[in-house]
């Protein structure tokens, strides 16, 4: 194991093409209205776990939903996974609040995300 080890899946983003109709079933899903409720993002915070519904895709362009790992530290968990085959798709960037967040694709193009707290 190295230094930069997951702590786990802390967000799953799906992509929506009707955020009012997504927004209604993951609200009867997750028994709790949304905590972040705007045009471009709906997100609920339910079990320890961040689920956001994001319209068309976002400017991301996401076509399936994509679960975010939460690690240490993000660059050299990008690091790891570049060296290992995976393709950046989208490097760190902050979020809001010192959130990093970044995506990579595996060889058969997965999407997988991951995330550092501040």
């Amino acid at each position: 194991m190295t230094g930069s080890d997951t702590q786990g899946i802390k967000i799953v983003l799906h992509p929506v093409s009707d955020l009012a109709k997504a927004k209604a079933v993951y609200t009867a899903l997750l028994g709790a209205p949304p905590q972040a409720d705007a045009p471009y993002y709906v997100g609920y915070d339910v079990a320890g776990q961040h689920i956001g519904l994001v319209p068309g895709g976002g400017p991301q362009g996401m076509t399936s939903p994509v679960a975010f790992w939460q690690v240490p530290d993000i660059e050299a968990k990008l690091a790891e996974l570049t060296a290992a085959g995976a393709i950046v798709k989208e490097a760190a960037h902050d979020v809001g609040g010192g959130r990093l967040v970044a995506t990579v694709a595996d060889p058969d193009g997965n999407v997988l995300g991951v995330l550092q707290e501040p």
